[in-house]
């Protein structure tokens, strides 16, 4: 199959060109680099199955399509936060472009949602029925109501166009090719810890978060791509879950680092707890987690090594 990954050079995205591409497909990575980097797929670029398009998906593109994953957007606060106006558009014109480009191909269309539709949850853990609490004018809103609003679109299209599109809600996820600078407390912490600095806690340490270890995260989107009628939303993530104290204690104990914590107040409307619901995803999808927190942190700890060389 023909296979558009939007955002194919970021953390998720690469891991998906790779996927795809071991299973046999032809693939292009749509992808403007602004979060994205060449290094994450220079290893798939002599592949003759393969290409990246330099391209920002606020912009209408036109490419030969079966599947189309929209993973474009950058996604951690720092990055979201830069440009939060382009952060907007790329959720809502960038799901536009990409289904409009379903419509005219007749491919599937997957878009990457995530948990922060359910902003700072009153229902704990989180089910997709679960309408939300979000802030639309704080500070997180160019990305939260961005997502919010491009779930609305594959749904309208849906019900105008009959495409077929799927909405998968991502819950935090780790691994391999995390960019250094990303604000996310996995990356922060084991750059922190490899570089022997303190670790920053944000609050007291007590919210929680889901961990989901990325080949699980993308084992869980191709299932929902390829199941033949299950439209979502669909909880993607690992329901496992830990205080970031403790977030912080595993990584210090896998690392070995001789580090200190220091606090910092929480940030605006960040979460308090974050745990998803998976029950449709195992029922519907046959869709389970694999990796424990442990093994994937070691996995990842080793990878940031080899980047750092530390």
């Amino acid at each position: 199959m023909r296979i558009v990954v939007t955002g194919g050079a970021g953390f998720l995205g690469s891991h998906l060109c790779e996927r795809m591409l071991a299973e046999g497909h032809e693939v292009v990575a749509v992808d403007n680099l602004m979060t994205g980097a060449r290094e994450n797929i220079a290893h798939l670029l002599d592949s003759g199955r393969f290409r990246l398009l330099e391209h920002d998906v606020t912009k209408p593109y036109d490419l030969p399509a079966d599947r189309i994953y929209n993973l474009a957007c950058p996604a951690s606060p720092p990055h979201y936060q830069r440009d939060p106006v382009h952060t907007m558009l790329t959720s809502v014109l960038g799901a536009l472009h990409g289904l409009e480009l379903a419509r005219r191909t007749g491919a599937r269309f997957l878009q990457a949602s995530t948990s922060e539709v359910y902003g700072d949850p009153d229902v704990h853990p989180q089910p997709e029925t679960y309408r939300g609490n979000v802030n639309p004018i704080g500070p997180r809103a160019c990305y939260d109501e961005g997502k919010r609003a491009a779930e609305s679109l594959v749904m309208d299209f849906r019900r105008k166009h009959g495409t077929d599109g799927r909405l998968a809600r991502i819950f935090n996820t780790y691994g391999p090719r995390m960019a250094f600078d990303d604000g996310r407390v996995v990356s922060n912490f084991i750059v922190q810890a490899l570089r022997g600095d303190p670790l920053t806690l944000y609050g007291d340490g007590t919210q929680t978060r889901s961990f989901c270890y990325v080949d699980d995260l993308i084992d869980g989107l191709v299932r929902l791509m390829e199941h033949p009628d299950e439209s979502g939303p669909v909880n993607i993530g690992n329901p496992g879950e830990f205080t970031v104290a403790e977030l912080a204690e595993q990584v210090i104990a896998l690392t070995g680092a001789k580090v200190d914590l220091v606090r910092e107040p929480l940030p605006v409307d960040d979460p308090r707890q974050r745990k998803p619901v998976i029950d449709r995803a195992r029922e519907r999808l046959g869709f389970e987690p694999r990796v424990p927190l442990r093994e994937g942190l070691a996995r990842t700890i080793a990878e940031f090594r080899h980047r750092l060389g530390t």
